[in-house]
């Protein structure tokens, strides 16, 4: 019998997870999921995450030093950001297009709207100091956070992905310019390590149906009453409808016509990786197997993915963006504002550059969330009114974002060439079979 896909492996762990969530919802045994479900979920992205900063270490050294010229770092790297920024851009455009045509905010009456600025205001008032100390560094901050005053103590925050990738990126211009038989045993080192870690990530994968299954079954129960979600329900959607808007028509678009493949194998590739961001909300941690996917199932060559993807991982965020610009509208439009067409092209500027800023973890976007409200002067308050569905969204936002990235550095390695047969690799390729 041919063996289950993977991706459906997942889907059936997925499913699973929400039946039994509801359950246990239902059965009030949410201590129970808590203390015995949840943490092989916490294992699970622990593990993801534990194996991504070495992955772009070892593939981002492997993939420069290969590519044996520094104008060719320059001019990928000038396409991947121009790619990012395009897509960024659109989606804040096609959120804030929705939220005025829909305009969620006015579904929202007076009665919940102050249920829930008093029942989340503790949260908000957390995310809303976070954004002010962002806010009091200087205009140059981004850029000096880029560079590690300690690359080691990068190493141990993922948060941190830019530092780790800057110095990364220098060792592989470095290796470039030393003449090749001082950098060849340097490569080798680091070709073989990527083998290994590649291998690693097709065995961590392994238990991702069970990983899954607990992330999405500790969610149901923790998540708020349905009663307090339904508010909220017009807002959701609208921000749903916008995310499929990117991944079914912007994407597939793009995908189509700049590679001539077709959008369903690309999405069939990918769907593992979708899956678990779906399911971590964190796509740092979803970056192994974003990774895995494109350069084993889309044929991306290795070079490009190591350069494209985990840049895309820290600075694309084409749903946060989307998110962003809907919820400023929401908010505004909850407490009464009309935003004029200035304002709202001020949104599109302020929301790009945040979503850039994001950190790959979850709800990291609420934070910046905060400095594209206050810039458009709406009420930081109002960030109160979205924190109960913020975690299902992000889950939905996540999976734009990842795969906004496989589908950027598709498009890069159809541009340089460099889209080759794809070769799937199994965990176990090289163990004897008896």
């Amino acid at each position: 019998m041919k063996k289950l896909g993977l991706h459906w492996q997942i889907l059936i762990g997925m499913v699973l997870g929400i039946l039994f969530g509801f359950f246990a919802a239902e059965m009030n045994w949410n201590q129970f999921v808590i203390d015995w479900i949840k943490p092989f979920g916490t294992v699970f992205i622990n593990l993801l995450k534990m194996i991504a900063v070495p992955l772009i270490i070892v593939s981002l050294i492997t993939g420069i030093a290969e590519l044996k010229d520094i104008s060719k770092i320059s001019k990928m790297g000038g396409k991947t950001i121009g790619f990012y920024l395009m897509t960024t851009v659109v989606a804040v455009t096609i959120g804030l297009t929705l939220a005025n045509i829909i305009q969620p905010g006015t579904f929202i009456d007076e009665a919940s709207r102050d249920q829930l600025m008093a029942q989340y205001a503790s949260d908000a008032g957390g995310k809303i100091l976070e954004a002010e100390s962002q806010k009091e560094q200087g205009p140059l901050q981004p850029l000096v956070d880029i560079v590690p005053d300690n690359f080691f103590k990068s190493l141990t925050d993922n948060g941190k992905m830019l530092q780790v990738i800057f110095f990364t990126i220098l060792v592989g211009i470095g290796l470039i310019l030393i003449p090749e038989e001082k950098a060849r045993p340097v490569t080798q080192f680091f070709s073989g390590l990527n083998e290994v870690i590649l291998k690693i990530i097709d065995i961590i994968m392994l238990i991702a149906p069970i990983g899954v299954f607990a992330l999405l079954a500790a969610i149901l129960v923790e998540i708020p009453s349905f009663s307090v979600l339904q508010a909220l329900l017009v807002y959701a959607l609208t921000v749903l409808a916008g995310l499929a808007v990117l991944i079914f028509v912007i994407y597939s678009l793009m995908v189509s016509i700049i590679t001539k493949h077709s959008y369903f194998d690309f999405l069939k590739a990918i769907a593992p990786a979708q899956l678990v961001a779906f399911s971590t909300s964190s796509s740092a941690a979803t970056l192994p197997v974003t990774m895995e996917r494109v350069t084993e199932h889309l044929g991306v060559d290795e070079e490009v993915a190591s350069f494209v993807l985990p840049l895309g991982a820290t600075i694309n965020m084409d749903g946060t963006s989307l998110y962003q610009a809907v919820a400023a509208i929401f908010i505004a439009q909850a407490f009464g504002m009309q935003l004029d067409l200035a304002t709202q092209i001020m949104i599109v500027l302020t929301a790009t550059l945040a979503s850039i800023g994001s950190a790959a973890v979850p709800s990291a976007g609420m934070v910046m969330l905060v400095i594209v409200l206050g810039q458009a002067g709406i009420p930081e308050a109002g960030l109160a009114l979205i924190f109960a569905i913020d975690r299902p969204l992000d889950m939905c936002r996540t999976v734009v974002n990842v795969t906004s990235d496989a589908m950027v550095s598709t498009l890069i390695a159809k541009s340089e060439g460099q889209l080759l047969v794809p070769d799937v690799k199994e965990w176990d390729d090289n163990y004897p079979k008896k």
